[in-house]
């Protein structure tokens, strides 16, 4: 017999505490928004570059809703980093963030800015 396996998807309140960072690699500026559970982990993830229309834009912004619903239904945190931490493609390069002077790309530097502020070592 097959199981069936059931998810529940952990919804943030419609008031929520967030986080959002600036960022800047290679010369292109962007805002991380991190939505929080009211346990301060993070359930939502939002970028906004200043290229706004663009194909990079709009992959960034599907990659945004993707991320925030897997952690909605149960993707760890630090498994979403390990497969988002160091991808490589432009924009990649130096950033103006010392705790990470150089990104191999925006989701690189997505994953590596999660890990460094919620991931306990």
């Amino acid at each position: 017999m097959n199981a069936v396996m059931t998810y529940r998807r952990r919804v943030l309140p419609s008031v929520r505490d967030s986080i959002t960072h600036k960022f800047c690699i290679n010369g292109q500026e962007g805002y991380l928004t991190i939505g929080l559970h009211a346990d301060g982990s993070p359930g939502e993830v939002f970028i906004k570059i200043s290229k706004e229309g663009s194909t990079l834009s709009g992959l960034i912004q599907a990659f945004c809703q993707a991320f925030s619903l897997a952690l909605q239904y149960g993707l760890s945190l630090e498994d979403a980093v390990l497969r988002f931490k160091g991808m490589r493609f432009d924009p990649m390069g130096p950033t103006t963030n010392p705790d990470i002077p150089e990104a191999k790309s925006i989701m690189d530097y997505t994953a590596r800015y999660l890990e460094l502020h919620f991931i306990k070592r």
